[in-house]
Order: C-alpha cells, then sequence, then structure tokens
C-alpha cells in the first residue's frame, strides 16, 4: 500500500468524525503509518450532512484530499447519494444494510453490516459507528483488528470502553459469520478445482 483514500458519510450525530479518527489512530498511531483527515458538516450539526475524509500512506501524507476514495463507508442513504460516484470502479463500499441499499458499478466490491440493529441489541443505538467500525477492520484490514480494537479503546469517553469495545467484536464477529465463511468456501473450491 502507498495511499489508500477513504470517505465516510452519513448524518450528524452518527459518529462519522470519531470512526475516521479512530481509522487514522489504528493506522497511524498503533500500525506506524501516516494519516490525514478532513471532515465537514451540513448547515446543522447533528441530523444534517457529514463526511470525513482520510488519506493513509506508507510515506507522509504531502496532499491530504483525496480524489476518489479506494474505499467508502456509509451509514446514510443521503451519503450515498452524494458521494457514490466518487468511489473508484474497483474500490470498496462498506455501508450500513438497512439503511443504504447500493447500486455499485461492476468491479466495486460491497460489504453491508446491519449496524444499527447490533448497537441496539446492546442497547445503545449510539455505538453503531463502532459496530461499524469492526465490521470495517474485517473487511479492509486496513489497520490490523487488533490495532483497530485498541484505537476504539483509546479514543472513546472514560466508562464507556467495555460497551463500546462490545460493539466493535460485534462487528467483527457479524464479518466473520457473513462472509468470512463464504470466503472461506471459496478459497477451499478453488484449491479443490486445481
Amino acid at each position: 500500500m502507498s495511499r489508500t483514500e477513504i470517505r465516510i458519510t452519513g448524518f450528524g450525530g452518527q459518529g462519522v468524525v470519531l470512526s475516521g479518527y479512530i481509522i487514522g489512530r489504528a493506522c497511524a498511531i498503533n500500525g506506524g503509518k501516516h494519516a490525514t483527515m478532513i471532515q465537514s458538516f451540513g448547515p446543522e450539526a447533528r441530523g444534517s450532512a457529514c463526511s470525513a475524509t482520510l488519506t493513509v500512506s506508507d510515506t507522509m501524507v504531502l496532499y491530504p484530499y483525496i480524489r476518489r476514495p479506494d474505499i467508502f463507508v456509509v451509514m446514510s442513504a443521503d451519503g450515498y447519494a452524494t458521494y457514490r460516484d466518487e468511489m473508484k470502479d474497483d474500490g470498496i463500499l462498506v455501508h450500513e444494510a438497512n439503511l443504504v441499499h447500493p447500486e455499485p458499478k461492476k468491479g466495486q466490491s460491497v460489504f453491508g453490516v446491519p449496524s444499527t440493529r447490533i448497537a441496539e441489541s446492546l442497547g445503545r443505538p449510539i455505538v453503531q459507528n463502532i459496530a461499524m467500525m469492526g465490521f470495517f477492520a474485517a473487511v479492509t484490514e486496513l489497520a490490523s483488528r487488533e490495532e483497530m480494537r485498541n484505537a476504539v479503546k483509546d479514543s472513546v469517553p472514560p466508562g464507556t470502553e467495555e460497551l463500546n469495545l462490545k460493539a466493535f467484536d460485534a462487528g467483527v464477529a457479524y464479518f466473520d459469520d457473513e462472509y468470512g465463511q463464504a470466503a472461506m468456501k471459496k478459497t477451499k473450491a478453488a484449491a479443490a478445482a486445481k
């Protein structure tokens, strides 16, 4: 990896900026890479459009703005509609499965997680972004799961670490249950065909 561009979008209150911060922290502080983040909000803070962009690189990031994201994390339908055409043709789309119904281009990889439902099952819908971060870690492997988990633990408010780590672990487990088995079956089938 030389440079990976990421856009995270949703609406204010979903933890878009914190998600970007966690990814940057996992990659830069915990993973030894370089990262920059830029955030933007709509005119209202909570409930309006919100976006964060990150650039992660093995070398110093001299240009922090993204051109076309390699990874697009979407937590709201409006965010998807606004930014979907920016995504690279061979990019990775990670989305909230119950709120976003993507129409990907050929060549794009799509992974959906019901992060809101996962958070609700833990009794705190506010941690849906952390469930998304667990899923993101498992999908992208941009930073190791442990680096991402430690970034969550170090980034959330004191006293909420246990709940947030449960949400993170639930996002990872969802990927392993829904996508991990399919990937293993595909690998075994390809090996058997040789």
